[in-house]
């Protein structure tokens, strides 16, 4: 009798798993390059202060926020391992979509590919941010409705659910997978699970999740919408909302992959054997319709991707099964040679690994100001330290920090504790709910304001230092208001102040 063979080639699942680990150590080395991004200091800031919601958005991310602090404290590697683990947990989760829409170990294999080098996700796991998180649970939606529609199990409905609801402590943004979603059940034979009662199990665990951050909303006055109408009018009005519909050929997904997720556009609406899961091509087409209705920027359309990728690497797969051997290889090498470049490319312009102001740094940074968003904020806490230690002790005595927007105030709070600075003040987002003291300040050192604005509000002001950076590069402090004042005597009483000092950004 003979033993079976033992196959040498290690499985799709394996292999997904070996990419996930490599691309998360290629991006926890990469990440202590640089400093803390401005969004990171603001939700790094909030993680102190947990409630049940942010003026910003949900309060999921700054809870894992005080998770990481607890695990690392402020350690920039530590902290974006988070950001890192749920790419990868992303990229595995859309080879797993690949194995369920039928796909082989090469299809699993390629869909996983086609996500790690997508732009958006690269950054994603850059970053500490809730976009990040935000990815993961579009493609979780994703992968347990497939799992759905597979199985016939509307057991997988709590699954949906529950992920729905973590979702929407993420990103509000949310909303609009889940408008697909209720519209491919509706409009596809997927309309029979509208009678199960595991739906409406789904909808009640999602609600429930949801519910304390509703509550919070309530409380506050819906003051997200605010925010989020600020915001969203901010970006019309300087241009970030053009050319959404271009920017989805290169912004979401890496242009390499153009054809897997074109094929899986395709799967989906029109092969045969796409017909079962329709519900999960609903899933894309009606977000990118709201999004593009609604003037959204193009990288909010970034988590729908991988659905599309997965379905995209089955059809490539099914293609190549009806080649020729050699014709066969030719396509494999030349899809593994697309993905390679598409790799590089992405990598070099989204993972901070290039040396600052070298010649790969200055072209990446046209691309996207991330990285020099990233530069200076230590310098900023030295730099009001040494304001500060010069003032004379009655002026100390009675000090505050005032900041003109979340990335001054939360590199006030995340490097000012070792230098003996107060907490800063800031009428930004979650920090104008914070106050500004009791008693208030008598003396404040102000940074990120103008001339104008210090003259307007305080009784005297003189001009005491400027922002910088050891690297010389010009980003948004050392750019659009770089003066640092110190003020004395504000020209209104506190409360009258702060009750029209409030902004968003």
């Amino acid at each position: 009798m003979h033993n079976a063979p033992i196959s040498k080639t290690p499985s799709a699942a394996r292999v997904l798993v070996a990419l996930a680990v490599a691309r998360i150590v290629l991006q926890t080395l990469a990440n202590s390059h640089y400093g803390f991004h401005r969004d990171e200091l603001a939700t790094l800031d909030d993680a102190h202060y947990l409630a049940w919601g942010y003026v910003a958005y949900p309060p999921l991310t700054p809870f894992i926020a005080r998770g990481a602090l607890e695990l690392f404290g402020p350690f920039l590697p530590g902290i974006r391992f988070f950001a890192a683990l749920a790419q990868g947990v992303a990229l595995v989760l859309a080879g797993l979509m690949a194995r369920e829409l039928g796909g082989r170990r090469w299809a699993q294999i390629i869909a996983g590919l086609a996500v790690a080098i997508a732009p958006v996700s690269l950054a994603a796991g850059s970053l500490f941010q809730y976009v990040t998180f935000d990815y993961l649970w579009w493609v979780a939606v994703a992968y347990f409705v497939i799992r759905l529609l597979n199985s016939e199990d509307p057991r997988w409905w709590v699954a949906i659910g529950a992920t729905i609801g973590v979702g929407m402590m993420t990103k509000y943004t949310m909303a609009f997978l889940v408008a697909g979603l209720a519209a491919g059940i509706i409009v596809t034979p997927a309309r029979r699970f509208l009678a199960s009662r595991w739906l409406w199990c789904g909808v009640a665990a999602s609600l429930l999740i949801l519910l304390p951050n509703v509550i919070w909303q309530v409380q506050h006055g819906f003051i997200s919408l605010d925010f989020l109408s600020s915001i969203h009018a901010r970006d019309i009005r300087i241009g970030r909302t053009k050319g959404f519909l271009i920017e989805q050929l290169f912004v979401p997904a890496n242009v390499a992959t153009i054809p897997l997720w074109i094929a899986g556009l395709y799967f989906y609406f029109f092969a045969p054997e796409g017909g079962r899961y329709r519900a999960i091509g609903w899933m894309f087409a009606v977000p990118l319709a709201l999004f593009a209705i609604a003037q959204g920027r193009g990288y909010y359309m970034a988590p729908a991707y991988p659905m599309l990728l997965a379905a995209g690497a089955v059809q490539w797969e099914q293609r190549m099964s009806t080649q020729a051997p050699r014709s066969a290889r030719f396509l494999r090498a030349r899809t593994y040679g697309a993905l390679a470049v598409g790799a590089v490319v992405g990598v070099a312009f989204t993972v901070p690994i290039p040396p600052v102001n070298s010649t790969w740094w200055k072209i990446g940074s046209k691309v996207s100001d991330d990285w020099r968003e990233e530069i200076g904020w230590r310098e900023l806490a030295d730099t009001v330290a040494l304001l500060r230690n010069s003032l004379p002790a009655e002026d100390r005595a009675r000090l505050g920090i005032l900041a003109g927007n979340y990335g001054e105030a939360g590199a006030i709070d995340l490097y000012g504790p070792s230098l003996g600075l107060p907490k800063a003040i800031s009428g930004t987002n979650s920090y104008w709910l914070r106050g500004y003291g009791e008693p208030p300040p008598e003396t404040l050192i102000v940074l990120g304001f103008s001339r104008g604005f210090v003259e307007r509000t305080f009784e005297s002001c003189e001009l005491a230092s400027h922002t910088g950076n050891r690297y010389g590069v010009r980003n948004e402090e050392t750019s659009e208001h770089p003066d640092i004042f110190v003020c004395r005597r504000l020209r209104q009483p506190w409360p009258e102040f702060w009750n029209g000092f409030r902004n968003f950004g």
